[in-house]
């Protein structure tokens, strides 16, 4: 047990370092908690993840996604460069740039419970803005689900 509270440590201090000083001048929306079960559950949150196939990054982000996201990237070099898209998404801080900004344009209830939280976050990481009312793939639910109920044990 000490070592998944060791590992989840790690991840949050990646996530929480990288989250920590983007969208400069706004509020983000989702938490570095969340941000840190959202790794988990959709990668593992395994430094050093690539692209593989459509998505790239500790997040499993696409190319459309940073696209409606903004096309953020890496010390701000041009969205146009050819390598943009792969840098930010494999980056660590813009990777969760990317996902606080596609959360600040597509942010809804997606679970009809009145309010948009780090659920409906995962739903629409996952699913997309679109169909993020649709149900999720059950590893990724449980993984997600595992991750959250293990921060608050530690969390009194």
């Amino acid at each position: 047990m000490a070592s998944a509270l060791i590992k989840f440590s790690a991840i949050l201090m990646v996530v929480g370092f990288a989250a920590s000083d983007v969208g400069v001048g706004y509020e983000n929306p989702v938490t570095e908690v969340c941000l840190g079960c959202l790794c988990q559950a959709i990668s593992g949150c395994k430094q050093g993840t690539q692209c593989e196939g459509d998505s790239c990054g500790l997040f499993r982000i696409t190319w459309a996604y940073w696209a409606d996201a903004g096309k953020p990237t890496v010390d701000g070099s041009s969205p146009d460069a050819t390598d943009a898209y792969p840098r930010c998404t494999n980056d660590p801080r813009c990777a969760a740039q990317t996902v606080q900004q596609y959360m600040r344009r597509f942010g809804q209830d997606c679970n009809g419970d009145g309010q948009v939280d780090c659920y409906d976050y995962a739903a629409i990481h996952k699913l997309g803005a679109y169909g993020c009312r649709g149900e999720l793939p059950f590893k990724f639910y449980n993984d997600f689900n595992q991750c959250l109920a293990y921060v608050a044990s530690y969390q009194g």
